[in-house]
């Protein structure tokens, strides 16, 4: 193992010496024109292009695809890291099975709205549905969990590129058995809270009500909520602190009293417990940076109140063990690629810096 480590360092070593991070992206490249295998680097991202129980706008699961495209078009000089490139980072090609399996059980999952939209006339129709949406996500959880327990166990971090925020339960599932006790740091419109929303265990409007069924989640800190129901309010409330919610107007009014962002960042980090994973739906930020996401929702904040909160997270005496980046659509524009391909450049960066891999 070790002389397979030091050969793959000297590998990277060799690249980084021939390699110009200030020319053009190569077509034969990876992601953000970076020359690194898998092998040679230390960040590895895992795309998951899933979208089956999107009840509003689709598209996401092209998000993976869009990111890696729009990425480079990313300048490789950061102010804050600007050695990251030199870590190697590297994304898998996107599973065309995955994503194919992703396309036939949405529409089973649309059929499903359908009816229940009608008021459910046919319940038998509407069951088997649901059960074979089911069935169908459970595989896809199985085999998130799956990629990332291997490519932990190779020593990578990991980053999980979606798709819609369905996607990285698995990913918790492989973190909880290498990590024990973490806590969630997600930044969201959405609580997630809801049970089997319209009849899908494993909805994106279910994704941390299912994570929360995983005992090592100590802790559950959501940013930037600003739509939900009373179910998750009251699940809230049930929690007794193990879910800690800034809502979006909430952080807003301190905001408009004199609280400045720094301090409120600063709340919201000491809400964290020593291990954090990092959970990304690109709807946290506002719509205009997102126009095409599968469930907009006015308000949201700044590309750059997101970067600071998380650079103040990795300067911290906290450690990002991962993170999960969903929810980005391409839609009829590359913008939202592009968004999405910057903000997992400073993802990787955050990762990288708490991990010590980077000054």
């Amino acid at each position: 193992m070790v002389k397979k480590s030091n050969k793959h360092a000297a590998a990277r070593a060799a690249k980084i010496k021939s390699f110009d991070p200030n020319g053009p992206a190569l077509k034969t490249s990876n992601i953000f024109g970076l020359p690194f295998a898998a092998a040679e680097s230390e960040i590895v991202l895992l795309p998951v292009p899933w979208e089956v129980t999107v009840s509003y706008g689709g598209g996401t699961s092209k998000g993976p695809k869009a990111i890696f495209e729009a990425s480079a078009q990313v300048d490789l000089y950061h102010p804050e890291f600007p050695d990251l490139w030199k870590c190697g980072i590297f994304m898998e090609e996107v599973d065309a099975a995955l994503m194919g399996e992703s396309r036939k059980l949405k529409k089973d999952a649309a059929k499903v709205m359908d009816l229940l939209a009608d008021g459910s006339k046919s319940p038998r129709k509407t069951s088997e549905l649901q059960s074979r949406v089911n069935k169908g996500a459970k595989e896809m959880v199985d085999w998130v969990y799956r990629a990332s327990a291997a490519r932990l166990k190779d020593g990578k971090l990991l980053g999980l590129v979606g798709g819609d925020h369905s996607t990285p339960l698995g990913f918790f599932k492989a973190l909880a058995e290498k990590y024990g006790k973490f806590g969630i740091l997600q930044i969201d419109a959405h609580m997630d809270l809801r049970k089997a929303y319209e009849g899908f265990t494993y909805s994106h409007a279910s994704i941390m009500y299912n994570t929360l069924e995983l005992k090592e989640v100590a802790k559950l800190v959501q940013v930037g909520i600003r739509d939900y129901c009373q179910e998750e309010q009251d699940y809230v409330q049930r929690s007794k602190g193990r879910v800690k919610v800034f809502t979006y107007a909430d952080l807003a009014a301190q905001r408009y009293k004199g609280m400045t962002w720094k301090k409120q960042c600063d709340a919201i980090i000491a809400a964290l417990p020593d291990k954090v994973h990092i959970s990304f739906d690109i709807d946290g930020l506002d719509p205009r940076f997102c126009p095409h996401t599968g469930t907009p929702v006015p308000g949201g904040f700044e590309f750059h109140e997101i970067t600071y909160l998380l650079s103040a997270l990795a300067r911290s005496n906290k450690k990002i063990i991962s993170f999960d980046l969903n929810e980005v659509s391409p839609g009829d524009s590359d913008w939202d690629g592009n968004v999405g391909a910057r903000m997992l450049f400073h993802l990787c960066g955050v990762l990288a810096k708490s991990n010590k891999r980077i000054k």
